[in-house]
């Protein structure tokens, strides 16, 4: 074999290697994250989205109350306050907000903020799926199987102890996990088959053994010539 292949190949292993090490360094997604059931110690608060339809409600003034819906910018506005936001904010958040707004008009402005309806669920598949692309429900949440299945499943290409989501977090700071997704299917864990958060991103990647197989046939074959010939002997005390 010439030198360039076996450099080739011995490369091979440390890249796997590497690969393996940078998924498993990654946090595993909680099951808590966004639930449909369990009890209020567990649940986490609702923060507000694009799209989301609030009920501005004033005990005292019932004159003021109105709905409004928040904009692509993540913004509401009243017919006494302009431009507050809304997204990503808990409903007492704004409330609060509203409060210092009305002050202007009001003495002591007693006000609530109640989510009418909610904008619909969007979350994002990628990778090695059968229709990667986007993906919109209405009511509880999907899972990570569910979210996949949608997208025509699994490729015979891809991982399946390794899928990462990718989400945004407080801040908007963006967060990587990792799924087990075997794990999930097969019943093995089902807390591993976590529901996604609004505008999640799943990400399913190649398997290791797939990607030194495109290696392969991309570069070794391609560019090295393989015109030696070998035997080997099972035999070798007939020799």
């Amino acid at each position: 074999m010439k030198a360039p292949a076996i450099s080739l190949l011995l490369l091979l292993p440390l890249l796997l290697t590497a690969c393996a090490q940078r998924q498993a360094a990654l946090p595993r997604a909680p099951q808590v994250a966004t639930p449909v059931a369990g009890t209020a110690a567990t649940l986490p608060g609702y923060k507000v989205q694009v799209g989301d339809m609030l009920y501005i409600r004033l005990y005292l003034n019932p004159e003021l109350n109105e709905e409004v819906v928040v904009r692509p910018d993540g913004m509401i506005s009243t017919a006494i306050a302009e431009d507050v936001m809304a997204y990503n904010r808990a409903p007492s958040e704004i409330s609060a907000s509203l409060r210092e707004k009305y002050r202007t008009l009001l003495t002591d402005p007693q006000i609530s903020v109640i989510v009418h309806s909610f904008a619909p669920n969007r979350v994002y598949v990628a990778g090695e799926v059968g229709s990667p692309g986007e993906f919109i429900t209405v009511g509880p949440n999907l899972t990570v199987t569910q979210a996949i299945a949608r997208a025509g499943g699994v490729k015979l290409s891809a991982s399946r102890e390794n899928i990462f989501i990718l989400r945004r977090g407080d801040g908007d700071k963006p967060q990587a996990m990792a799924v087990d997704y075997m794990a999930a299917i097969t019943g093995q864990d089902p807390a591993a088959d976590v529901r996604l958060a609004q505008y999640d991103v799943v990400y399913v990647p190649r398997t290791g053994v797939y990607e030194a197989y495109t290696f392969w046939n991309q570069f070794v074959q391609q560019f090295v010539p393989f015109n030696w010939g070998f035997t080997y002997n099972i035999n070798p005390s007939n020799n």
